[in-house]
């Protein structure tokens, strides 16, 4: 059997690595557009605050290993066409252009994303720069040796993370988030407001409600940002948008959700019984309101690479789905979730309420501890906990998954109130802090369930 593998960043590797362990005999053959595989896009702010000092360090995967295991690593080769009808797939080699003809017996679709870019006048600038790719962050670094005042447009994690990683360089920041908070699609204003105290207490000027409108070059004087708030003079400019499905190559062949997401089944099968796709390019089932989302993560593609390479020969394994739990360190700050923020649950049309919480993590009596402030997302009628927000000094990314596993498996704040979890004034309290939230829970609704 042969196997093509097209793209081999996250959910490529991982699904090549699963046909290489469960299925030896395959022939395989990746197709991949760059030179290198395997870039983690979380490098660059980790590079621009000098975390990471070489990003040639953050490749965890080299062409070399699988080509020396009988992969036909096919690099800085673009697929042009697929016809999934005859089996065949076109691609060109971009060095030297040449056009060659290949066929499968099974393919994997691993494409990606593209950056949405915005239709912002002047934004062809080479003042203004993109941070998706490994060659992308090398130029904002570059970039940066030459600039002292660096305007973000985007207040999502790669804006806020990127904020850091340039102040953490000596650089002053200003951010603009179009929307009325910064991290919308990931949790609600208490949090979110937390985040932003945050960044404003490390010197970032943060714009919410800001809407950019133009840029304009001024030379050596820099560049010019005319926002809805008024004009601002930088000296270049990180733009943070967000990413589309990558699937122009199965248009009409399999089918596509509304916005060009690969739809799969739970094997990460595609319409096409020959076909699978993972990662960016596909949708994810999303357990919180049991239907289908686009959720792009790495996290996500890792583990539909994973499935894909188990299923693509015999159909062994199913996805569970996803809370689209997710987390960052900012300034110190664990800021973690995952599920349903509020604003989510009532789009939904759930009968949804929140909770917070905020107390130490451990006794007052150990030598230091911290605040830990929590949102709990639950559904009143089931009780069911929907989704979670912290943040914290303390480490708390963990008790994000430990929510993510609540929320996969139907727990109530009831059950949550009493979950089973350790005691060690090291840790925490008697009842963890998980505990406590889900019991403010409980009294907001007046008690708990009778159990008998």
């Amino acid at each position: 059997m042969k196997v093509a593998i097209i793209g081999c960043t996250h959910a490529g590797i991982a699904a090549m690595r699963q046909i290489l362990k469960y299925y030896p005999d395959t022939e395989i053959t990746v197709y991949e557009r760059h030179a290198e595989i395997s870039y983690l896009s979380c490098a660059t702010y980790l590079h621009l605050g000098g975390t990471v000092k070489n990003l040639d360090d953050v490749f965890y995967a080299n062409p070399e290993e699988f080509k020396r295991q009988g992969v036909q690593m096919n690099m800085q080769f673009d697929v042009i066409r697929i016809d999934a009808h005859a089996h065949e797939i076109m691609a060109q080699n971009l060095q030297t252009k040449e056009l060659v003809h290949d066929q499968y017996d099974k393919l994997i679709v691993a494409t990606g994303s593209m950056t949405a870019i915005p239709a912002i006048s002047g934004i062809e600038s080479p003042k203004v720069m993109l941070c998706k790719t490994c060659d992308q962050a090398r130029e904002l670094y570059s970039a940066a040796q030459h600039g002292h005042r660096i305007g973000i447009v985007g207040g999502g994690y790669a804006g806020v993370e990127l904020a850091e990683g340039y102040v953490k360089s000596g650089h002053e920041v200003i951010l603009f988030q179009r929307n009325a908070q910064l991290l919308d699609e990931y949790m609600d204003p208490v949090i979110a407001n937390s985040v932003q105290t945050v960044l404003e207490a490390h010197g970032v000027d943060v714009h919410t409600n800001t809407t950019v409108t133009k840029f304009t070059d001024l030379g050596e004087a820099g560049l010019q940002i005319g926002t809805t708030a008024g004009d601002f003079q930088v000296d270049m400019v990180a733009i943070c948008p967000g990413v589309l499905p990558q699937t122009d190559l199965l248009k009409g062949q399999v089918n596509l959700a509304k916005n060009g997401a690969i739809i799969t089944d739970p094997y990460m099968g595609t319409s096409d019984p020959d076909i699978f796709a993972a990662g960016d390019a596909t949708e994810v089932h999303y357990n919180p309101t049991m239907s289908q989302a686009y959720i792009p993560l790495a996290s996500h593609a890792v583990r539909q690479g994973t499935l894909a390479g188990i299923n693509v020969l015999e159909r062994r394994l199913k996805s569970i789905g996803s809370q689209a739990t997710t987390g960052m360190l900012v300034f110190g700050q664990t800021v973690a979730c995952t599920g349903l923020t509020m604003a989510a649950a009532k789009a939904a049309h759930m009968n949804a309420k929140s909770v917070v919480y905020e107390g130490n993590y451990r006794p007052d009596f150990m030598p230091a501890t911290q605040k830990v402030k929590i949102e709990l997302v639950y559904d009143q009628n089931s009780r069911k906990v929907l989704g979670g927000q912290l943040i914290s000094a303390h480490e708390v990314s963990q008790s994000a998954n430990t929510l993510s596993v609540i929320i996969q498996n139907g727990n109530t704040i009831d059950e949550l109130a009493f979950m089973d979890m350790l005691f060690s004034p090291n840790f925490d309290e008697p009842f963890n802090y998980l505990n406590l939230v889900a019991q403010k829970a409980v009294d907001q609704e007046h008690g708990y369930w009778r159990t008998n």
